[in-house]
């Protein structure tokens, strides 16, 4: 089923494409600065989207954030959605362009995504929405390197002036190569493809689970880079590319590998597909959205306990 699914999108893609131009990107980097993303604030081109999460003191945003920002809730924008049971997929073509539209966003715009920047998993907001631009066909995004913490610790203005973008049409271009399905994932093994397991070295090994994963356990041949291996919480910044070229070689995974990445809803896979990907720059990196949540809860899809 999600095979088909994903034959749609790519068919409904085909006619978003049409004559749209990509922008002319303001930078080829995949993390910018404070002092980049300041410079570069009046630039026309620019749209800084904002999506720390709502908390229980309220909007984030309304209490300051990066002059001239948007706001989209990574919880509840609508960056990801349910399809055929499943949480945390990637949401109907039609549907996540129209919203990114309703942001101001249309192909001439370079992004910047902005979260919390507190830990690694709040930093896996921000690399789920840079892949979700990126599976569209969006090259032009990048993501402030430690969020709003890292704006604020610069000393860097905020405004409490909510913006109201005007909506604009987003055409997408979808890519198929960056996002794995589960059939890709049972491939894996037999076309020489690693899997890269980001859940926690608990999880992985079986010793605990999400409430959201049927079964305990791993997909088998998997290996486990834990996604809080690429972002220094203390720090509040994502790691170098030494780092995780060290860390590549530790599970015993090629720098230059075909892989795969999964955690159990797809968040905290984009970490590692992000460090992977655009941080190191292995290119033949895709990520499951489906993750553990639909691969566990289909019986007959094989799952180990790594010794």
């Amino acid at each position: 089923m999600r095979s088909l699914i994903v034959s749609a999108v790519a068919v409904v893609a085909f006619a978003f494409t049409g004559s749209a131009a990509q922008a002319e990107r303001l930078t080829e980097k995949p993390l910018v600065d404070a002092n980049w993303v300041e410079a570069n604030l009046d630039n026309p081109s620019l749209v800084v989207v904002d999506i720390r999460s709502l908390t229980k003191e309220g909007s984030p945003y309304d209490a300051g954030h990066i002059p001239g920002s948007v706001y989209a809730p990574y919880g509840k924008f609508g960056w990801r959605a349910k399809v055929d049971n499943v949480v945390g997929m990637l949401p109907p073509l039609d549907v996540i362009s129209n919203r990114i539209g309703s942001l101001g966003i249309d192909n001439d715009k370079q992004v910047v995504v902005v979260p919390a920047g507190e830990n690694s998993s709040d930093f896996g907001a921000a690399t789920r929405v840079y892949w979700t631009f990126k599976v569209l066909g969006h090259d032009a995004v990048t993501i402030l390197d430690g969020g709003q913490r890292a704006w604020l610790a610069a000393g860097k203005a905020v405004s409490t002036d909510a913006i109201a973008p005007a909506t604009v049409a987003f055409n997408a271009n979808f890519r198929p190569e960056l996002l794995a399905t589960a059939d890709d994932v049972a491939k894996a093994r037999d076309n020489g493809v690693a899997l890269i397991d980001a859940r926690p070295v608990s999880q992985y090994k079986g010793e605990t689970k999400s409430g959201v994963v049927a079964r305990a356990g791993a997909v088998p041949g998997a290996k486990n880079i834990a996604q809080s291996e690429f972002y220094s919480d203390q720090d509040g910044a994502f790691v170098a590319s030494e780092v995780i070229e060290e860390l590549v070689a530790d599970a015993g995974v090629a720098k230059d590998a075909k892989e795969i990445t999964y955690c159990n809803t797809g968040h905290w896979a984009s970490v590692a597909w992000f460090g992977l990907s655009e941080v190191m720059g292995n290119k033949n990196t895709a990520m499951y959205d489906g993750s553990m949540t639909e691969w566990a809860a289909d019986p007959s899809r094989e799952m180990v306990i790594p010794q």
